[in-house]
């Protein structure tokens, strides 16, 4: 790798001017750059210019020969297109990006917003559930979210089917958030066309996505985390044992978030996952009065201080043998099923920054997958 790759550490700092916006658009959309390398990159480099110019010597110390960061005309595309749509691209660092959400490890660097901005600084309550949720099932969560709402809160959902558009209506009134899989002019399902539109007269909407790209299955789990990640607590209303509602409320375990769940008949299939949360030590929900007992403690808390993305110091350059040989036992212990990275850096007894750079190396030359959460596999 390039002497330059580890010449210093910078913290995080938002972008202050237009070109630097379409720095960071550039940088993180470049082909195989996610959010860690994208992190990593900023660290190691100071500012997403200096990070671009010095990508395709990275690449090529991962085996790429050939390499193109996104261009800058397909950033100011990106950015007309956001803009033009009355969108504000809200980045990691500045004021208005929800200040949850940037605890995370994996926070998306930028999200892109259309509504009442306002909303990110209340308090967020996410409330999600089954698309085919029962009649009861909406019901409970049209209650829910109104009288949080009432109380306070902001609910932020999905906009998918059943549990997620009952709760983003009935918070209509009061302020909804709605994050979308793919960008934020892009409604799924289209059924909900109106309930969008009102959410952007009266809400919020926020997408990390580019805007006009259609939602893909990839995307769904990765909208997971943001709805809880900004969230301080995730009601899961209805799910199956196998659901997505599942899987944000995993998010919210990992992310250390408050998991809170509506019980159901035990021979409900709608109500097993809920069940199961209640039977692993999720707090039990059986009115909105529940949810504000678990929530205010964590609510009335004075807000702490962002710090600054600060990295660990810089590893040791390693020669081409000694990298291949890392490269070779990195790649022997992963395989299709996605693994926790401070998992595999235990597993390999090496120090983090050490491994973190070589994973930057095999993700660019597209030999693993980062997905949410901080897991890795081997690229399908």
């Amino acid at each position: 790798m390039a002497d330059t790759v580890y010449s210093s550490s910078h913290p995080l700092l938002p972008p202050t001017s237009e070109d630097d916006r379409l720095g960071w658009i550039r940088l993180l959309r470049s082909h195989r750059v996610g959010i860690s390398t994208f992190y990593r990159l900023m660290a190691e480099h100071g500012s997403a210019e200096a990070a671009l110019a010095a990508l395709p010597d990275v690449a090529s110390a991962a085996g790429i020969k050939t390499y193109s960061p996104c261009s800058l005309a397909e950033a100011q595309g990106e950015y007309r297109r956001g803009t033009a749509l009355g969108a504000r691209l809200i980045c990691r660092g500045e004021p208005d990006y929800p200040r949850a959400l940037a605890e995370l490890p994996d926070a998306p660097p930028f999200v892109w917003a259309r509504g009442q901005t306002k909303l990110l600084h209340t308090p967020l309550i996410a409330l999600v559930g089954a698309r085919n949720a029962s009649s009861l099932g909406t019901r409970m969560a049209r209650a829910l979210a109104t009288e949080l709402g009432e109380a306070g809160f902001t609910v932020v959902s999905g906009m998918a089917r059943g549990v997620d558009t009952a709760a983003h209506l009935a918070a209509l009134e009061i302020g909804t958030i709605a994050v979308f899989a793919g960008g934020v002019d892009v409604i799924y399902p289209s059924e909900n066309t109106g309930l969008a539109e009102d959410i952007l007269d009266r809400g919020l909407v926020l997408s990390e996505q580019r805007p006009g790209l259609a939602p893909q299955a990839r995307h769904f789990p990765q909208r997971n985390r943001i709805i809880s990640g900004q969230s301080r607590g995730v009601i899961v209303v209805e799910a199956a044992a196998k659901s997505g509602s599942l899987i944000t409320a995993r998010n919210a375990l990992d992310q250390g978030r408050e998991v809170l769940a509506v019980p159901g008949h035990p021979f409900d299939a709608r109500a097993s996952g809920c069940n199961m949360l209640i039977r692993d030590g999720a707090r039990l929900v059986r009115n909105a009065a529940d949810v504000i007992e678990a929530l205010d403690p964590i609510c009335s808390a004075p807000p702490q201080p962002e710090l600054p993305l600060t990295p660990a110091p810089a590893p040791p350059k390693r020669s081409l043998r000694e990298t291949a040989a890392l490269h070779s036992e990195i790649l022997s212990r992963l395989g299709p099923s996605p693994l926790a990275e401070d998992q595999l850096i235990r597993d390999l007894e090496g120090a983090s920054p050490e491994v973190a750079a070589q994973l930057t190396d095999l993700e660019l030359s597209g030999r693993i997958r980062r997905h949410p959460g901080g897991l890795i596999s081997l690229a399908s």
